[in-house]
């Protein structure tokens, strides 16, 4: 194998946006497409991350691999055409093209996650989503290698792609965006970022962003809100008093406290209003039983 950094037993707890999760057996970060594929040609059965910011790792750790890909952050712009890693966070992406007088991307300065899971889920905010000027991706896939896939193909809908059903992993994206002044732009990012400011916590807050995406025509925050869970609690975690569909962990919680209060949050939606709600967040573990019950009731992957 290509000289890729791992780490053994490696505490991702620090990594994650929750602060939250055990030791993880192995961990790789590869800095390449090349290094990326020559993982999982060891590591087949390795899970992918991007910086963590959505996921909730297991307190009692991980007996398998895994791969970051924070360090596939190469951006290359030319004229209207962006190309970039997976890795790169949304953030810098937003702010790197906007220096170049390009518009598109201004709803990524909000997010903290990275583009592959982005992309992977077509992230959106303000009326903007990633679809919209995709123009292809890269992808990864143990049947097919490395192969690209047009935007027509990826079946992007509301928080939704063709990613999240079949065996397809993200390693770069293709924008064609706008022309715009320098002003323009940064007006819309401050909007966003004010916006954020003021309907989510603060990452100074551990939370993964939202935990249940929207019903169709419907809001998860006003469901969970009328069904009385800004007063849940559970352990060290509390449902933000702000906005019904974020989780805090405000006292040394573990993912366990999550995964019950996240229960709890859908138990008293389904029984008010007869809605089941979908979790955005990912989770990690495996070796409680518990947990592993809650994930299957929750349809957690």
């Amino acid at each position: 194998m290509l000289s890729v950094e791992c780490r053994e037993n490696f505490e991702v707890k620090k990594l994650t946006s929750f602060k939250i999760g055990g030791p993880v057996k192995k961990v790789y970060f590869p800095a390449s497409v090349e290094e990326f594929v020559e993982v999982l040609k060891a590591e087949p059965d390795a899970e992918v991350f991007g910086n963590l910011s959505n996921t909730l790792v297991s307190s009692d750790g991980y007996d398998g691999a895994i791969i970051i890909t924070t360090k596939m952050a190469q951006v290359d712009i030319t004229g209207t055409k962006v190309a970039a890693e997976c890795g790169i966070k949304g953030p810098k992406l937003s702010q790197l093209v906007a220096k170049e007088g390009l518009s598109g991307l201004e709803f990524m300065i909000g997010f903290p996650g990275s583009l592959g899971g982005e992309v992977f889920m077509n992230a959106s905010a303000k009326g903007q989503c990633v679809s919209d000027k995709l123009i292809k991706v890269k992808c990864y896939s143990h049947e097919n290698g490395v192969f690209e896939l047009k935007k027509e193909d990826m079946g992007f809908s509301y928080r939704t792609s063709r990613c999240q059903k079949d065996d397809i992993i993200i390693l770069a994206a293709e924008f064609e965006l706008d022309k715009k002044s320098a002003d323009e732009i940064q007006a819309q990012m401050d909007v966003n970022l004010n916006f954020r400011k003021s309907h989510q916590p603060s990452l100074a807050l551990p939370n993964c962003g939202s935990v249940f995406r929207n019903p169709e025509g419907n809001s998860a925050g006003r469901l969970l809100e009328e069904a009385g869970a800004k007063s849940f609690s559970v352990g060290g975690v509390h449902v933000w008093e702000n906005h019904a569909n974020f989780i805090i962990n405000s006292d040394n919680g573990t993912s366990l406290d999550v995964l019950e209060i996240m229960y709890k949050m859908y138990s008293a939606v389904k029984e008010k209003f007869g809605i089941e709600l979908r979790p955005e967040v990912r989770y990690l573990g495996g070796k409680n039983q518990r947990e592993v019950e809650l994930c299957r009731t929750l349809n957690i992957r």
